[in-house]
């Protein structure tokens, strides 16, 4: 009886976490590695989902996964947000060896990160597949790598064969926005001109 209870407690647990996976858009492979759940039970439980959940939208996404790894430092905004992405993996202790661990445990852990994640970047752009692409980077450490940012000292993200070396994206996107809050706005040829004959008519009625 205790082992048919524990067999019936894991099954719901692997249950649990694919559903969780599902609503998060991930694909089939994906649940499959966290899970353990064959690709027929994944497919049964999307369409079980939908059916009981059919005013949440949810896409499922086909095709080859994410395997672009320039795709986090493509701008200073998408690689600020990997960044903090990494910074939410280490904190969950995510980044060390996943052999020998236990993959249920591990893909909750990584949607407890992923979540955190979502409610710490204002406007998320990165997707729940490429989280876990970018996780198994980290992990493997093979293109992107953890850098300590000489000006603020924080840690970012960055592409390990780059040649070249800039700001971390935090000291980048501050240096950025007082900029535009303080550059005066640019005035049209028609205004100035306008400015200068207003000018020009003042001087003219004062000496007279």
């Amino acid at each position: 009886m205790q082992i048919s209870n524990d067999c019936y407690f894991l099954d719901r647990q692997r249950h649990d976490l694919a559903l969780r996976m599902i609503r998060h858009e991930a694909r089939t492979c994906t649940i499959r590695t966290c899970t353990g759940l064959t690709d027929d039970r994944i497919r049964r439980l999307y369409k079980t989902f939908t059916h009981h959940e059919a005013h949440i939208e949810v896409r499922r996404h086909r095709g080859k996964s994410p395997r672009q790894a320039s795709y986090f430092t493509r701008s200073t905004r998408m690689q600020f947000e990997a960044s903090c992405l990494g910074n939410v993996f280490a904190a969950f202790d995510l980044l060390q060896t996943t052999s020998g661990a236990d993959e249920l445990e591990y893909g909750e852990r990584f949607c407890d990160a992923y979540e955190t994640h979502r409610q710490l970047v204002q406007g998320p752009r990165i997707s729940f597949e490429h989280a876990w692409f970018l996780l198994n980077l980290l992990s493997r450490g093979a293109t992107l790598h953890a850098n300590r940012c000489r000006h603020c000292s924080s840690r970012y993200l960055r592409d390990r064969f780059s040649a070249t070396r800039r700001r971390c994206p935090f000291c980048e996107l501050k240096a950025y926005e007082p900029m535009c809050i303080g550059r005066p706005a640019r005035r049209s040829p028609a205004r100035k001109s306008r400015r200068t004959a207003a000018n020009a008519h003042r001087r003219v009625t004062a000496s007279a």
